[in-house]
């Protein structure tokens, strides 16, 4: 299928590594040149020349924490004028609701809402000026269902799943589209650690931790980054134009509900 990408520009956040280098790959096999934040300088740079040598894109990238104001000022600098925006941001550390006082709730609202609150306003403006844009936030299955050990990530992504429900119906009629993705658990630095954290609380292997988890999945494994990929392209898409505030959940069918 011809996405009708070709040409366009995106900016993807946290994309060196993960879902959100599985989204710029996804983007750059359509023809989309980038623009790619992330915040080690070296696993960016290396991401970079992967993706321009195998797709022959042009790819920009912005070294840094995407929470700090100056280096986000770069990032939205460097993508003015986009017509794909692809937020994301690593979930904040698990733990349990009597762990976190103030300040882990401000970092995990900075990283997990804000920010991507901070580019929407800031990028969103200039497409529908050009009557066609595209975000696609990738934030959690957790703001469907509610996983006990990841308070702070269910608290920031639910806030920024609000915000995205009536902003999308007010910029949709300008031909732009915001739509979130929900990872359920893919094979990402993320799943390792989370699997570490299985593994030291009950005492137990990495590989039966592991299975332990996947067996709580009914496709049996964990998602791949490049069918992450897939999706986000394809919310991205001329073809997704009448998908409005909608939250995709890619979780293997881990979440047991009827809607």
């Amino acid at each position: 299928m011809d996405m009708g990408l070709k040409g366009k520009r995106a900016l993807v956040c946290a994309s060196s590594k993960g879902l959100g280098r599985g989204c710029a790959e996804a983007l750059a096999a359509e023809g989309v040149d980038l623009i790619l934040n992330a915040r080690g300088a070296e696993a960016l740079e290396a991401t970079a020349a992967e993706i321009r040598d195998a797709h022959g894109v042009d790819v920009v990238t912005v070294a840094g924490d995407i929470t700090d104001g100056d280096v986000q000022a770069q990032v939205i600098k460097a993508a003015q004028g986009v017509d794909i925006l692809v937020n994301n941001a690593g979930g904040p550390p698990p733990g349990m609701w009597t762990d976190w006082n103030r300040d882990d709730f401000i970092a995990a609202f900075d990283a997990n809402m804000l920010a991507p609150i901070a580019l929407i306003q800031a990028l969103v403006p200039a497409m529908m000026d050009k009557g066609w844009g595209r975000v696609v936030n990738i934030t959690s299955a957790s703001v469907k269902a509610p996983i006990p050990v990841l308070g702070l990530s269910n608290t920031a992504r639910t806030g920024l799943t609000g915000f995205v429900a009536g902003t999308s119906r007010q910029v949709a009629g300008s031909g732009v589209t915001i739509n979130n993705l929900l990872p359920g658990i893919h094979a990402t630095d993320r799943a390792v650690s989370l699997d570490e954290g299985v593994m030291k609380a009950q005492g137990i292997t990495m590989e039966e931790a592991k299975a332990q988890r996947e067996a709580t999945i009914p496709a049996g494994r964990y998602g791949t980054r490049e069918e992450f990929g897939a999706a986000c392209a394809f919310l991205c898409s001329d073809k997704a134009g009448f998908i409005v505030g909608q939250n995709l959940l890619l979780d293997g069918g881990a979440l047991n509900a009827t809607i």
